[in-house]
């Protein structure tokens, strides 16, 4: 299609969820309350490894650095889509519309490859115990964190220069949010190649990461099995069991919606994807990380003490 066959949007109108006005203002309550739990829990979790010594692990970087891109992720989508429950005029700007892609492609990527990283972690502190200090160094671990965001973002730039470059033929999006498949169905030549592309970048950011914790986590379990002790094996799985936990809410939630972009899914099934990883995945990650973390919960109750005292 040439040039002068191509629409310019300036907006872009998203359908959502719903369209009938109790379902919406039900939604907006309930989703309202789900992403003050995300973020809350998120700070929460940043706060106390910066105010708890004990929690200036390499473990607990990472897991501060995971909860920093939830906190951005969720944002990027769920206030705007807050607003749109309460709104008759359910647009977006065309570059409003091109950020949200950008910010939620860049901390969705950046999530896998932390999750990688934080499996590479765990094998170190299960299976090289007496090296763990020396080999997961302060420099390694922020090297691997800034690599994972850095990843993200390129991953993201990528996708939205070739999404945004086609043409368009109207500017309705059946979605909540400008998501990466959503808005590739407006457009108004073949999108074969940008298949394609969103193919192989879910092959590097969630596949190559999968691969890294299946063979990390494959090594740990072969290795815990070789503990005499019944409470050292206890004590090993637990370390894994909420990073093992939240792996899988991630990594099956994407594989389902961009593995398989020509698989046959609908769009509401996309959408009802998006919703789970855009506000269920960063609310229940500070709760898993929490709840079964004893080190965690004992800062959180030492945090408790020392705020009452100050009353």
């Amino acid at each position: 299609m040439g040039r002068k066959n191509q629409t310019w949007v300036s907006e872009f109108i998203l359908l959502g969820l719903s369209n009938v006005w109790e379902t919406q203002v039900s939604l907006f309550v309930l989703f309202l309350a789900m992403y003050l739990v995300a973020v809350l829990g998120n700070l929460l979790i940043i706060l106390l490894i910066k105010l708890d010594s004990r929690l200036s692990t390499p473990m607990y970087f990472f897991l501060n650095v995971l909860s920093f891109v939830d906190i951005c992720y969720t944002t990027s989508t769920v206030p705007q889509m807050l607003a749109h429950f309460l709104s008759a005029c359910k647009s977006i700007p065309f570059h409003s519309c091109v950020l949200q892609l950008h910010i939620s492609l860049a901390m969705g990527g950046a999530e896998f490859f932390l999750l990688g990283a934080m499996a590479y972690d765990r094998y170190v502190a299960v299976c090289h115990p007496l090296h763990y200090t020396v080999i997961m160094h302060g420099g390694l671990c922020f090297g691997l964190a800034a690599t994972c965001l850095v990843a993200g973002f390129m991953n993201s730039l990528m996708q939205s220069v070739i999404i945004f470059q086609l043409p368009l033929c109207h500017n309705v999006i059946n979605h909540f949010a400008c998501e990466m498949l959503a808005v590739l169905r407006l457009a108004c030549v073949d999108i074969s190649f940008n298949k394609v592309m969103v193919t192989i970048s879910g092959f590097l950011v969630v596949i190559l990461p999968c691969f890294l914790v299946l063979f990390s986590y494959g090594r740990i379990v072969t290795a815990i099995l070789h503990i005499r002790s019944a409470q050292g094996r206890r004590k090993a799985f637990g370390t894994c069991a909420s990073h093992l936990t939240v792996v899988s809410m991630c990594f099956g939630t994407a594989i389902f919606t961009y593995i398989r972009p020509t698989g046959g899914s609908s769009a509401e099934q996309e959408k009802m994807v998006a919703l789970f990883y855009a506000v269920v995945t960063p609310m229940l990650n500070p709760l898993v990380y929490s709840l079964r973390n004893k080190d965690v919960m004992s800062a959180f109750q030492k945090m408790l003490v020392k705020l009452t005292e100050i009353r």
